[in-house]
C-alpha cells in the first residue's frame, strides 16, 4: 500500500513537471525566470532549443509512467528489466542532481545569489532529494 501511495505520488510529480516543460515549448511564461540557471550578472548560463526541453518533458512523463506501471493498477508490457534499471536509475538522476554540479545547481553550487539559485535552493534541491529518497525507498520495497 505505501509502495503504491509513493508510486502514484512520483508519476503525479513527475506528470506536473513534464506538462510545464510542454507549456514552456509552446511559449509559455510562468516560472520560466526561475527555471534556468544564470550568471551572477543575471545572464543564462543556459538556452536550450525547444527540442532539447521537449526531450526533458517526455523523459519526464516517462519516468512518471514507470512509476504507474510500478503500482500494478493495469496490466502493462514494459519488459521487467526496464523497471527494474530504471527503478534504480531515475532516483539516481535526482540524487546527482541534488548533489550538483558545483556551479548552478545544487547543493554545493558556487553561484548562490541569483534568483535561480534561491529558487534552486528553496524548491529544486528539496524537490530532487526528495525524489530520489522515494525511489531508494520504492525499490527496496520491491526487494
Amino acid at each position: 500500500m505505501i509502495q503504491t501511495i509513493l508510486s502514484i505520488s512520483l508519476f503525479t510529480i513527475f506528470t506536473i513537471i513534464g506538462f510545464i516543460h510542454f507549456y514552456w515549448i509552446f511559449g509559455g511564461k510562468w516560472g520560466i525566470n526561475n527555471a534556468l540557471p544564470t550568471e551572477e550578472n543575471g545572464e543564462k548560463a543556459m538556452k536550450p532549443a525547444r527540442i532539447a526541453t521537449a526531450i526533458v518533458a517526455l523523459g519526464l512523463i516517462s519516468f512518471g509512467l514507470l512509476y504507474l506501471v510500478k503500482t500494478g493498477i493495469f496490466n502493462n508490457q514494459v519488459p521487467n528489466w526496464i523497471i527494474t534499471y530504471g527503478g534504480w536509475i531515475i532516483p539516481t538522476i535526482f540524487i546527482l542532481r541534488t548533489i550538483g554540479d558545483f556551479k548552478y545547481v545544487g547543493l554545493f553550487k558556487k553561484i548562490k545569489h541569483t534568483d535561480f539559485a534561491k529558487a534552486d535552493t528553496k524548491l529544486f534541491v528539496p524537490l530532487c532529494l526528495s525524489i530520489g529518497i522515494i525511489g531508494i525507498i520504492i525499490q527496496l520495497m520491491n526487494k
